[in-house]
């Protein structure tokens, strides 16, 4: 999956290049610049295989043990810590809000064509 390397390489350079090593402004620049490559286009074309998701999840999970202080903490913690969501939590909100708008005639595509 080209957008999984992708997303890996800017999360790797993230955390060569800057010099603070925060893992609050380190997470900040994760989800300026790396979660828009893991979420691109994803109520169209959303993750349904196992292989998948934890390939796209797998960035996330490895930036955040790679942080200072969290290689020991479980992926769980160290997410609620950095007040971050799961990325599968995060498409399924985008899906049902993609949902709402074409129910509710937002969008262009007609509901009764939507299945």
């Amino acid at each position: 999956m080209q957008y999984c390397s992708k997303a890996k390489q800017r999360s790797s350079q993230i955390l060569r290049v800057f010099l603070s090593k925060d893992p609050e402004v380190l997470t900040k620049a994760f989800v300026v610049y790396v979660r828009p490559i893991l979420e691109y286009f994803s109520p169209v074309w959303s993750p349904s295989t196992v292989t998948y998701i934890n390939k796209l999840g797998s960035v996330q999970r490895c930036f955040t043990k790679r942080l200072l202080g969290f290689h020991k903490l479980s992926y769980e913690t160290g997410l609620k810590t950095l007040g971050l969501e799961r990325l599968e939590i995060r498409r399924l909100h985008a899906d049902l809000t993609m949902c709402y708008k074409i129910v509710h005639n937002l969008v262009n595509i007609p509901f009764d064509q939507f299945s």
